[in-house]
Parts: C-alpha cells; structure tokens; sequence
C-alpha cells in the first residue's frame, strides 16, 4: 500500500470512529480545564468493566469463528417461517437473556446470530439491530442483575432479590409490550426467503466452539464474582496461543471508545457545577426524580445518571425506573444502544435507530409512569 493510500485508509476509519474522537477530546478537554488526581481518571476508567468487555469480546468472536453461530442460524430460519415471527422470537430472546445474563452479554449473543441470519435470509438485519437494542433495555429492567445501574441501586437500596424484581414489572411490562408491538408493526409481511447455498456447509469447529462457550460462561462468572480483570487477562492469554486469529479480530476501537465515554463523561458528572445544579432540583418529588433520571441519562448515559443521582434520590426503585427508562432516546442513553449499533455495523444505523428511539421514548416515558404510579 502506498503512503496516500495508507494516509487516505486512516482518514477514513477515523471518520467512522466519531464517537471514539468526540469522547476523547471531551476527556481531554476537562482533563486540560479541571485536572484531577490519577485515582480519579482510574476511578471513572472503570476498568473492571472494561476487562469484562474485553473477555466478552474474546468468548464471542472465538464462538462466530467457530461456525456455531451460523449452523445455528440455519437451524432456526428453518423452523421459522414468517419474518415477523422470527423478529419477535429475538426479541423476545434478546430480552429473556437480559434479565439472566445482562444487557452487554445478551447482546452479545442475538446480533451475531441476527447477522448470520441476515447473511441467508431476507431478514432486515438493521431494524432487527434497533429492535434488540430496545428490547434489551426493556429486559433487563426486571432483574437487579440485568445491567449495571440496576445492580448499583438493588445493592444500595439493599432489597429483596424478588422484592426489586415486582418493583420493576410494571415498567418492564410496558417496555417490552411496546417493543413486541413494535416489532409486529415495523417487520415486513411474509415468509422467510432462504438462500438455500449458504444455509448449507458451514462445518463447525467443535474444539473452538466448545472453548469458546466455556469461556464465555467463565467469563460472566468472573464478573458476577468482581473478578473481571483476571478473567479478561486469562481469556486473552488463552486465545493468544491456542486461536489468535480470533483475537485477531477483537474489535480494539470498540473497546477504546467506551474507555473515552467513561473517562469523559465521568469527569463530567462531577463537575462542581453540574452538582450545584443537581441540588437545585426537588428529587423528592417522584415526576421531577423520574424527569430528571431521563434527562440525565440522554446527556451522560444511565450508568453515569445513576452515580450521579443516587446521593440525592429518596427512592432507589423510583431512581432506577427513570433511568432505564432512559436508556431509550439517544443512543448515549445506554451503553447497550452503542454496543448493538457497533456490532450490526449497518449503513446509516446510528440515524434509524433515532428515527425509532427517540419516538419510543416519548411514547414509553409517559406510559411507564402512568403505570408505575397507578400500580406503585
């Protein structure tokens, strides 16, 4: 490759890694304007998530490289036949795994399969990508463990694993309702059209396959048990001398741009005068906490929403109904948003899923409150 080439190869994949620059010049900016301590950045680094990213990465790729994710996406086209049908069966999927495996994992798991049946079928692989998206925000609402924020507030609120869970069925009832509607109403009519050539001869690599699902179930466990860190460096040692090509295709920018949203909107969230701000606010009041989590969450992210309000809110459960409610709306407004959109890799992903999103949430917000009120 020629120099121009090379130069003109790196313009463009910086172009498509805006969100890595934006947050990365934010980091940069607030570090230069508010320099803070090193055990701050390493605190908002969090890089117990981010080694836990990383092993889900590494499990997942190995299982895709494998051929398991193809052989069973030829199984599944081919038991089911309607689009719509098949649509709701992952969505549906996609939110039951949530609840048990988290957000990020589930995710993990359906958008590789959703592409391998998009690769031999007439599935819309980028409204299912949007759809899984809301449906896993939707599912992992209900379990205290489906995703971080709600595991942050179960912990502080210290209540009752069933107790949290009937706290949050109402909201996640009508989350998941409105995104089953949804999925019927936006999937085409009609039957699954197969591409009979590529359903046939993918030949799996059972060692891979079985290592690579073993690590994945290593890796969750290592992160419901706070040991990330080692987990991911296991991992990676692993598949580097037994399947580097699959690490080989981990997706390192990924992983350094949600190093940048952590680290620049986590120094943002402590700003002095987004606190002065907070104290201004009635939080007591259940509309003004319930506003204010989605509001927050639009511009921060959930997780950072939630560090952000917990000091000040009365009411954990109420706390964490806004702000998975907020992970609708703009794709910052949860991190699953971005991980969906990143694996898809769909044109012009990111500009359908706010057509979609942003509508949900304003259908949903008002929904779940008026719900959540009437039943809390």
């Amino acid at each position: 490759m020629t120099p121009v080439a090379a130069a003109n190869d790196w313009r463009a994949k910086l172009k498509s890694e805006w969100l890595l620059l934006l947050f990365a010049a934010l980091a940069l900016a607030l570090a230069l304007l508010d320099p803070q301590p090193a055990a701050s950045y390493r605190r908002w680094l969090q890089v117990p998530t981010l080694a836990g990213l990383l092993g889900l990465m590494v499990a997942i790729q190995g299982i895709r490289d494998s051929g398991a994710v193809q052989r069973t996406a030829g199984a599944l086209v081919a038991h089911v036949h309607t689009l719509r049908g098949l649509g709701l069966l992952l969505v549906t999927s996609t939110a039951l795994l949530a609840m048990v495996l988290t957000n990020d994992v589930s995710l993990f798991l359906i958008v590789p399969l959703t592409l391998a049946i998009g690769a031999i079928s007439n599935l819309p692989v980028a409204r299912m990508a949007v759809l899984e998206a809301l449906a896993v925000n939707a599912g992992s609402t209900l379990s205290p463990i489906g995703n971080p924020q709600n595991l942050l507030l179960w912990q502080h609120a210290h209540l009752p694993f069933l107790r949290f869970v009937l706290a949050m069925l109402p909201a996640a009832a009508v989350m998941f309702a409105l995104v089953a509607g949804l999925t019927l109403a936006w999937l085409p009519r009609g039957r699954v059209a197969l591409q009979a050539a590529q359903v046939d001869g993918h030949a799996v690599a059972a060692p891979l396959a079985a290592g690579s699902v073993a690590a994945l179930a290593t890796m969750v466990l290592a992160m419901e048990y706070g040991h990330a860190v080692p987990g991911a460096l296991f991992l990676v040692l692993a598949f580097a001398l037994m399947a580097r090509r699959s690490l080989a295709r981990i997706d390192w920018m990924l992983l350094a741009t949600f190093a940048a949203i952590f680290l620049g909107l986590g120094h943002f969230a402590e700003l002095p005068q987004v606190a002065q701000g907070l104290d201004r606010l009635a939080l007591g009041r259940p509309l003004t906490l319930y506003a204010s989590g989605i509001v927050a969450s639009q511009i921060i992210s959930n997780v950072p929403a939630t560090v952000l309000l917990l000091g000040r809110a009365h009411d954990a459960t109420a706390l964490a109904v806004a702000v998975n409610v907020g992970g609708f709306g703009l794709a910052i407004g949860s991190l699953a948003n971005l991980i969906a959109l990143r694996l898809a890799r769909q044109p012009h992903g990111l500009r359908m899923f706010h057509r979609v999103s942003v509508p949900f949430l304003l259908v949903c917000a008002p929904l779940v409150y008026l719900v959540w009120r009437w039943l809390g």
